[in-house]
């Protein structure tokens, strides 16, 4: 008898965990993300253009390999690129072992191509992040990359310094991390100065 009421016990619990967590917490999360000030968050950070076209979202890296933009971090994922480099792609981890000569030759290339443009090969421009998702940069990746992006534009570095200022998230808490900057929105906002530039 103590061992029917033991296995009744077990189902019970099990069916209370199963509701908790598969129907009332999921209900709940949902619940809250509809609210109206987590709009943007629930529907995926995605941000848009002037033509309210979705250009990417501010949670997820994404690449730019035109000249007059600051570098992401890479992804093992190939991207595609819309017209005049507008990001449409995805971004992914590889999951290679730190001893596979593909993901060896890869940091290679990537430190081989910095390089050549002055820059130095620092952390996260050469490695993925865990996820391959990541969206930002050091604060120090993005001043490597300031002359290059002024030249590309015609402007003079502390022309784009506000902007590089202005899109820096400080450490989480102010403990933890370092300085970073998210790449799409720190673009953006400079195709937006060009655009105003260029109509007035």
């Amino acid at each position: 008898m103590s061992q029917l009421r033991a296995i009744a016990s077990s189902i019970r619990v099990t069916v209370i965990l199963w509701l908790i967590t598969a129907i009332i917490y999921p209900l709940f999360i949902l619940l809250v993300a509809q609210a109206p000030f987590f709009q943007y968050q629930a529907k995926g950070s995605i941000m848009v253009n002037l033509n309210n076209q979705p250009i990417g979202s501010a949670l997820i890296g994404q690449t730019f390999r035109a000249e007059e933009y600051f570098h992401s971090r890479p992804s093992s994922v190939l991207y595609s690129q819309g017209k005049k480099a507008q990001p449409t792609g995805i971004s992914g981890s590889s999951n290679l072992a730190p001893s596979n000569p593909e993901l060896l030759n890869r940091i290679l290339e990537r430190v081989n191509e910095l390089q050549d443009q002055n820059i130095d090969p620092l952390a996260d421009l050469i490695y993925t992040s865990g996820s391959g998702l990541d969206p930002d940069i050091s604060f120090k990746s993005a001043m490597q990359q300031l002359d290059r992006v002024a030249s590309a534009r015609n402007l003079q570095p502390d022309q784009i310094y506000p902007f590089i200022v202005k899109y820096t998230k400080d450490r989480f808490i102010k403990i933890f991390g370092e300085p970073r900057v998210n790449v799409l929105k720190l673009n953006y906002a400079l195709d937006l100065q060009e655009i105003n530039r260029r109509q007035n």
